[in-house]
């Protein structure tokens, strides 16, 4: 509940700060696509949430639709009706679309948060390119990819950066707005506010690997993982340690389970293959054994530690 009344301070219609951005393309129905979505049609944009597979699309719709439930009850718990009509407009304003090319026609923004793959991207984006007015910002919500090489295959590249949410998207509040190397100051700026317009405490990285916080965050789970492997502490204590010795909410190793191992071992894999002379980044044996298991962490019931499966 406590995570809702960030959503609740950070929507109320008197906050919103006013963007360029009006018209937002969202690339990609998952879990982040479908929460970028659902932020900017609280904000008061129209937005096409756009994924190849309908059975995606209906998945998100649900999940937005009942994500904005929960927040209205916060929200306008003293005044349901205003509860249901911010439900209903912000639902309004969000369209969908499996074709990319077609729904970013109209768009001032279109936000591409589809699979870590830059091959894949660059496909999306040399099509985007041609057709999107010449006004279109491009921004990859990635993690861990370089956004100059995400753009080195569009003629825009003053108009294209990086915007990094963070999961679940209606609930945390920073956004990493990341400049590439040819990124304008106005891109930028526009970025910048529109961040804010959805409530968003907006800072700003270059584009170096991991940004901000996987730059610091995944040699510190690395580090755990080695730490583990090399017996110097149980699991156990090395999460006990962090939570009661840093203040850490959660321990480096559960969270690393919840983030998936899988899900780290490829950023690690992919700024190895980039700097193979920085230490942090090399691979993990331990690492790589469990994901070659798949203990995966949280989502398949087993990483560091076992969990229940619901």
């Amino acid at each position: 509940m406590n995570q809702l009344g960030v959503i609740a301070r950070h929507f109320s219609s008197t906050s919103v700060v006013q963007s360029a951005i009006k018209n937002v393309t969202v690339i990609g129905g998952g879990l982040m696509g479908s929460g970028i979505a659902q932020v900017a049609a609280q904000a008061g944009q129209n937005v096409t949430l756009v994924d190849v597979n309908g059975d995606v699309l209906t998945k998100a719709q649900k999940s937005i639709a009942n994500n904005l439930g929960r927040v209205a009850k916060k929200m306008y718990k003293d005044n349901p009706q205003e509860g249901e009509k911010f439900v209903a407009d912000s639902l309004s304003r969000i369209k969908t679309a499996t074709d990319p090319v077609s729904a970013s026609q109209t768009a001032d923004l279109v936000v591409e948060a589809i699979v870590e793959n830059i091959d894949v991207k660059h496909t999306l984006f040399q099509k985007l390119d041609q057709v999107a007015p010449d006004h279109t910002i491009f921004a990859s919500n990635t993690s861990s990819l370089s956004i100059d090489e995400i753009a080195s295959v569009v003629k825009r590249k003053d108009k294209f950066g990086g915007l990094h949410f963070f999961n679940p998207v209606p609930v945390m509040r920073l956004l990493e707005v990341v400049r590439g190397a040819e990124t304008s100051e106005t891109t930028y700026k526009n970025m910048m506010d529109w961040g804010k317009a959805l409530g968003k405490t907006c800072i700003t990285c270059k584009d170096t690997p991991g940004f901000v916080v996987n730059r610091l965050l995944v040699p510190y789970l690395a580090e755990a993982i080695r730490l583990l492997e090399r017996g110097d502490a149980s699991a156990k204590d090395i999460d006990i340690a962090m939570k009661l010795g840093a203040g850490y909410p959660m321990g480096p190793l559960e969270l690393a389970d919840y983030v998936g191992l899988d899900t780290n071992k490829f950023i690690l894999d992919g700024w190895h293959k980039k700097y193979p002379e920085q230490q942090l980044f090399k691979p993990i044996p331990l690492l790589n054994k469990l994901v070659a298991e798949g203990k995966l962490g949280v989502k398949t019931g087993e990483g560091f530690y076992k969990y229940e499966k619901k």
